[in-house]
């Protein structure tokens, strides 16, 4: 058995992925690939760093006739240095096929999440408009019509937001495991997946610029008005729907592109979706589906019994930057355990 092989298979022994082993060993998670396909082969201080790192001797990596022992997944000196590490996790396969059905599924979901995101801001437009031009008296509606109107509209574009996110979970559950799961790629799918990132890196980074710009610039219209037409309540309203829109679209570009890239990150392993990363959403998943139930059962109650739902939209933000701020606490409590 050649160095090549025995390095992908104690790799693999100890679940780790190849960018995981390169964190440890200090290289591109590049050079551990060409190690393992054989295009290269590391320098001896590489060896001695990789026969710690997997608790074997150089003999058994360096010579071709010495095999491969059952051996402990993680060498003492590591629990000692790191903590308790978490147990080997075994692989789940990934083919080509299905990687290419995942990215497929994926592009289609990501166009209509965004649209759902998008029709959600939105929705809230109707009604304040509306609600204004009817205390201006500029439509012929009584208070409780203009708000009837309002919010049937509003109800409308969130149902059928949310009929297209239930819609692309059942689509996408069958890859659920891409996402959650520690993963073993058939050969080329990830040299697949890596092209097709580098193509799209491009479009990646303009979508994410024009998204966040629009976003920042949203509010300008509403100093605009503020300053022009401070006493006009219609001009605000108008002013106040433009920004709800350019968020809207903006927010779609950025989701949009982020799910593509997430996507692609899934099926290497990679940021968000590395192994243990994967492992610490397993253990979140609940505490988070809890945080944002309650967030969901907030907004609706403060709407239903304030009816400003030309303000409680701010619910959503707050509660994104909560559950950032909630996923750094559970952090640190999972490294003090």
């Amino acid at each position: 058995m050649i160095l090549a092989e025995k390095i992908t298979i104690l790799r693999k022994r100890n679940g780790w992925s190849q960018e995981e082993l390169a964190e440890q060993l200090g290289v591109s998670r590049q050079a551990i690939s060409k190690w393992e396909s054989a295009q290269s082969t590391p320098d001896l201080k590489r060896i001695l760093a990789m026969a710690e790192a997997f608790g074997v001797s150089t003999d058994i990596l360096l010579k071709d006739e010495e095999p491969l022992q059952e051996l402990p997944a993680y060498t003492e000196t590591e629990i000692t240095a790191v903590g308790k590490l978490p147990e080997a996790e075994p692989l789940r396969s990934v083919s080509m096929e299905e990687a290419n059905d995942f990215l497929a599924l994926k592009a289609v979901s990501a166009g209509r999440t965004a649209i759902g995101v998008m029709l959600c801001i939105l929705s809230p437009i109707l009604l304040i408009l509306l609600s204004t031009a009817q205390e201006m008296g500029l439509v012929p509606l009584t208070e409780m019509q203009a708000a009837g109107f309002g919010i049937l509209v509003l109800m409308l574009l969130v149902g059928a937001a949310v009929a297209l996110f239930v819609y692309d979970g059942m689509k996408l559950g069958r890859f659920d495991y891409i996402e959650k799961e520690a993963l073993e790629t058939a050969y080329g799918v990830e040299g697949m997946v890596r092209d097709r990132m580098e193509r799209y890196s491009s479009q990646h980074i303009r979508y994410m610029v024009i998204g966040i710009l629009l976003c920042v610039l949203s509010c300008i219209p509403l100093f605009v008005s503020m300053i022009l037409n401070d006493e006009n309540e219609m001009s605000m309203s108008a002013a106040l729907c433009i920004l709800l829109a350019m968020v809207a679209v903006g927010v779609l570009l950025i989701v949009r592109t982020s799910i593509m890239t997430e996507a692609m990150q899934s099926l290497l392993e990679e940021g968000d979706y590395s192994r243990a990363q994967k492992r610490e959403n397993r253990r979140n998943e609940a505490i988070m589906g809890i945080y944002w139930g309650s967030a969901t059962a907030l907004y609706l109650l403060v709407s239903f019994l304030t009816g400003r739902w030309d303000m409680t939209w701010i619910i959503w933000p707050v509660a994104g930057v909560g559950c950032g701020v909630l996923a750094a606490v559970l952090k640190v409590i999972r490294s003090r355990e």
